[in-house]
């Protein structure tokens, strides 16, 4: 292969002193580029050098500026590569021999920036390489207006896995817990060596398996960036991390270690270890934009590469944005469609990646020019993808431009984020009229969504709280969102959340009302782990954690958002409740079918897998407006011997009121479980049995309060 050679100074980048320029003449200090094959794409270690391989169609020059350090404002070497003899079609390629592991380089393209034909080339723009496996130092402040972002590290793949493969956990059997990984130890009172990293995951494991989750689902860990500071004009601290610039690299703020490249065997031994304890790991990913923004926004990376391929654009080439962060990412285009593969693919090949949710799903079932359209190539490629087959895929599905597909997102290899069940769980327990039929559908796992598509129960993620949103202490504490410290004068954030505050917006000393709101976070808590489906929580919810009404905070990476471990001890009693209601989920196989509920026996003299009765203990009618509810569930049809009869008592209404016991369940043997209208510990019999149900007697609820009875 041969090598450009620059004749004085290039227009796109000035020579500081000492750089060295890509030379014909082969030396010991500075070898001849040798031939290399145009695939795979980014930097490919190679035994005796560093491959690299871009894409771009309409960029005329492509160079590779090579760094000594992280902290360098320039590079000390810049690689012309030769349109002639250096690109394959579209693909610019090169193999540098002696380059290593660690090696710190960006990606410089030329070509014509003319937006209203999509194209935005900058001469001078430094870029980070689409597939960077990892990132390392940050955004460098200039004199000269050129953004000069984290530098872009070579990765050396291996890693001493141990033998550790996926765990392949059925959805059925999953209950997830939704965790931010620097906030959840990132509190001085986590008491861990290496807070708000990946290493301090690990350390708070044992806390996870006595929980009893069996999957973290982790916000954004692709790179991203973090405050003003980044070179994205925002004044304010991207916490959350649902601004991508390279989806290859894990972040590298959550690393303990500081040499260029630590990250990524951080996170694999996070992994590795989490792996070892029986969790699972899902990935929160985000390729419905990036942080380059609008026409406004900086070029870093994709906007200086191939604009026009990777975001959707108007016919006057400003950007479409149904993400509502400035920019849409092009996800039906092929070529960004194989970016998103090979991108999964590395997280399950590289990172043992055990399963993706999909942000703002609904952006990829949009084509090239931003409609909706059935059976998207995207979509159903993810479905299909053979190295993705064992893996857990769920939809967000809506978007930011009004695109709602809960139920209808995709085949039946896509899980769904089901907001009917967040929105009719709250209602119910909040009272609303009407709710008692919308509320059994959800506990019977959401047919109404699912069913007729072929779908089954495990494919709705049933949640009342997320990251998006209240806590679970805030859902009962306020009515109104608390977000003034975004600095957006409370504008931001959703106005309809069906949250109560039970007399009084916020903290209060009033016993009553403390009582009621800690009861009702364990009707929800326990609503969700009682339902058919996949069960997510949101860390700290366990323990009552509030962000004091704050229902989006995206930027506050601060004590509002961090996990406060003085709550394990604080709020115990919740925590032991929630151990409760989990386990009685993961033990009982009654709560977790695989298969839709029939309302009929599977067999004769069997009791149907589920019936409806209302406090008279006959058959429920749907049409009166109540607030009480007994669902019993049977075990017909459940070939596991662990199987057992289970019977729900559910009351919202405002005063106690009696439950007769139905008929086909006297004949039972039953025993109290749970039961949230009572004081710990008699709210949960964990350890021990809890007393018999007399069933010829009536049965008093409390207001605001569920029980649950398993047959022996």
């Amino acid at each position: 292969m041969s090598v450009m050679i620059a004749h004085g100074p290039l227009p796109s980048l000035a020579r500081p002193a000492g750089l060295v320029m890509a030379s014909s003449t082969t030396t010991a200090s500075q070898p001849m580029l040798q031939f290399s094959y145009p695939l795979p794409y980014g930097a490919i270690l190679r035994e005796d050098g560093v491959q690299f391989v871009v894409f771009s169609k309409n960029a005329t020059a492509m160079r590779i500026l090579l760094y000594r350090s992280p902290a360098d404002p320039e590079p000390y070497r810049l690689i012309e590569l030769n349109p002639d003899t250096d690109r394959w079609g579209d693909l610019w390629c090169a193999f540098v021999p002696e380059l290593k592991a660690g090696t710190l380089y960006h990606l410089q393209a030329d070509g014509p920036f003319e937006p209203e034909q999509g194209h935005r080339f900058d001469p001078h723009a430094r870029l980070i390489d689409p597939f960077a496996k990892a990132l390392a130092g940050d955004f460098l402040p200039g004199t000269d207006g050129v953004v000069r972002p984290p530098k872009c590290v070579v990765v050396d793949d291996h890693f001493d896995w141990g033998g550790d493969r996926h765990l392949c956990r059925p959805l059925s059997e999953t209950v997830i817990y939704e965790m931010h990984v620097r906030g959840f130890t990132k509190s001085p009172t986590s008491g861990v060596d290496s807070p708000g990293t990946y290493l301090g995951v690990i350390e708070k494991i044992p806390y996870l398996k006595s929980l009893g989750v069996t999957a973290v689902e982790l916000m954004p860990v692709h790179e991203f960036p973090t405050n003003e500071s980044d070179g994205t004009n925002t004044k304010r601290a991207n916490y959350w991390g649902y601004d991508p610039m390279a989806f290859f690299a894990p972040h590298r703020g959550y690393a303990e270690g500081t040499e260029p490249g630590a990250h990524v065997n951080e996170f694999k031994q996070m992994v590795r270890e989490l792996h070892a304890a029986g969790i699972e790991v899902i990935l929160d990913v985000v390729f419905n934009h990036t942080s380059e923004g609008n026409d406004q926004g900086p070029t870093f990376s994709f906007k200086g590469l191939e604009n026009s391929v990777y975001y959707m654009l108007n016919g006057d080439g400003s950007y479409k944005n149904y993400s509502g962060c400035g920019n849409t990412v092009n996800s039906n285009h092929p070529i960004t469609r194989e970016m998103i593969f090979h991108c999964l693919r590395h997280w399950v090949y590289n990172y043992h990646i055990d399963g993706f949710r999909f942000d703002l799903a609904s952006i990829l079932s949009r084509n090239r020019n931003g409609e909706l359209v059935p059976n998207p190539p995207l979509v159903e490629y993810i479905a299909e993808d053979p190295m993705l087959s064992d893996t857990k895929i769920i939809a967000e599905a809506w978007d930011a431009a009004g695109a709602y597909q809960v139920g209808s997102f995709a085949t039946r290899r896509w899980a769904e984020w089901n907001g009917a069940y967040r929105d009719n769980v709250r209602r119910y327990w909040r009272g609303d009229l009407g709710m008692t039929g919308p509320m059994a559908t959800r506990l019977a796992g959401s047919s109404d969504l699912y069913q007729s598509s072929g779908r089954q129960p495990y494919h709705s993620i049933n949640f009342i709280t997320s990251h998006d949103g209240y806590t679970l202490n805030d859902l009962v504490s306020y009515e109104r969102k608390h977000n003034l410290a975004n600095g957006e004068e409370n504008r931001d954030g959703d106005n309809n959340n069906y949250a109560a505050n039970y007399g009084v917006e916020g903290p209060t000393r009033r016993l009553p009302i403390r009582k009621l709101r800690r009861r009702q976070a364990k009707n929800f808590l326990a609503t969700l782990m009682l339902s058919q489906g996949v069960p997510m929580m949101v860390s700290g919810d366990e323990v009552l954690r509030t962000q004091r009404g704050n229902n989006n905070a995206y930027c506050q990476d601060n004590a509002l958002s961090w996990f406060d471990w003085r709550l394990v001890q604080r709020n115990a009693e919740m925590l032991r409740f929630t151990q409760a209601v989990i386990a009685l989920r993961v033990h009982q196989p009654t709560l977790r079918r695989a298969d839709f509920l029939t309302g009929s026996p599977h067999g004769a003299g069997e009791l149907p897998d589920v019936s409806w009765y209302g406090t008279n203990g006959q058959v429920i009618d749907w049409n009166h407006t109540f607030h009480s509810l007994t669902c019993l569930l049977g075990p017909s049809g459940i070939d596991d011997p662990a199987a057992r009869h289970v019977l729900i008592l559910m009351h919202s209404g405002g005063q106690p009121q009696a439950f007769q016991t139905p008929i086909a369940a006297r004949k039972l043997e039953w025993r109290l479980v749970i039961d949230t209208g009572a004081d710990s510990p008699a709210d949960a019999f964990v350890e021990s049995q809890g007393p018999l149900l007399d069933t010829g007697m009536p049965i008093r609820m409390e207001h605001h309060s569920l029980r649950v009875y398993v047959a022996r």
